[in-house]
């Protein structure tokens, strides 16, 4: 016998399900803004890590929500193209830092000019107020299974 789900189990699968489909257009806008500047989504997201801070590769897998292998071999194709360099780390002799190249710089600039026109537009359309509790929403979640992953 299947259990049915409370109201608020209901709503909770909605959303879940809304979100994944939100990703999936997410990822084709990421790619599509990406994509003048010879780049995707995911080294887009690695390019503006990088730029934020020197990171290891395992810093920012975790700060991305990614698998520590899969930033490696990006951030490794970035390297080959001159658009990040690796230094040394003084707290980790083996994990190596990751730093933009001033090519790194260009592209992400090419990509944030494109990113800042779009999401304009699309605010305009839902509004700040609204965006800002959904994003809010979705942080207290992303928070609460991270401490619920944090325990297993």
């Amino acid at each position: 016998m299947t259990r049915k789900r409370t109201p608020d189990g209901d709503a909770f699968a909605a959303l879940s399900i809304a979100v994944i489909r939100l990703s999936a257009h997410l990822q084709a806008e990421g790619d599509a803004l990406a994509k003048p500047a010879g780049q995707t989504s995911a080294r887009w997201q690695v390019l503006a890590a990088a730029d934020h801070a020197p990171m290891s590769v395992a810093d920012t897998a975790r700060a991305l929500g990614l698998a520590r292998q899969g930033v490696q071999r990006i951030a490794d194709l970035l390297e080959g193209e001159g658009l990040i360099a690796y230094r040394t780390n003084p707290v980790h002799q083996r994990a190596k830092l990751m730093e933009l190249t001033e090519a790194g710089r260009r592209a992400l600039a090419d990509i944030s000019a494109r990113q800042a026109v779009w999401a304009d537009e699309h605010g305009a359309t839902y509004g700040e107020e609204r965006l800002r509790q959904a994003a809010s929403l979705i942080n207290e979640m992303i928070v609460d299974f991270q401490r619920r992953g944090d325990q297993d």
